[in-house]
């Protein structure tokens, strides 16, 4: 019967060609999340051993079969015409400050880096990297913006906590950033 499970969980994400959450798998077949997790694992072991072309992701809570990142070249060729849209530094920045700060306000994010960020921010939001979560309790309710799960796709990871840490840093006598690990070397 085993056999036969992880065949409905792969037919469940073909068919449904987008993200599919845990619990939703667990429902349709009468499992516990944990043994369903146990399943896609097995599942994702099958593609590698067999080096198959698509391969199932983690998104969070959720579960997405796509192919593999390195046929994305010859699939594109067939399938998207259309450029990939790059990043600038600018929204490579900014993405880096909201996934580091999630629920952080466009104000806030302008005195991180000292600059307006309204063009990019709406930039990140068309592309769909980055998503609106809420109105912050404040004067004016300024909206507030956490990463959204096409980021994770995009950059590989299923949680936020895959980023890498960040380094310490402090000030020095001229109020210039010091990096601690530099810090520790000398």
């Amino acid at each position: 019967m085993e056999n036969n499970e992880k065949s409905i969980i792969e037919a469940i994400l073909f068919a449904a060609g987008r993200q599919v959450e845990i619990k939703e798998l667990a429902l349709a077949l009468e499992k516990n999340p944990n043994e369903i997790v146990d399943l896609i694992e097995e599942l994702k072991q099958d593609y590698n051993n067999r080096n198959s072309g698509y391969e199932i992701i983690k998104v969070r809570d959720s579960y997405q079969m796509c192919t593999r990142k390195n046929y994305y070249e010859y699939v594109s060729q067939v399938l998207d015409k259309k450029n990939k849209p790059s990043l600038s530094n600018a929204s490579l920045e900014i993405i880096s400050i909201i996934a580091y700060n999630p629920n952080i306000t466009r104000a806030q994010i302008e005195t991180i880096r000292g600059v307006n960020s309204d063009g990019t921010i709406y930039k990140l939001l068309e592309y769909e990297l980055i998503k609106e979560t809420g109105k912050l309790d404040a004067p004016g309710r300024p909206t507030t913006y956490s990463v959204a799960d096409k980021f994770y796709k995009m950059f590989g990871i299923s949680d936020l906590e895959e980023l890498p840490e960040l380094p310490r840093y402090k000030l020095d006598e001229n109020q210039q950033i010091v990096i601690d690990d530099e810090i520790e070397k000398s």
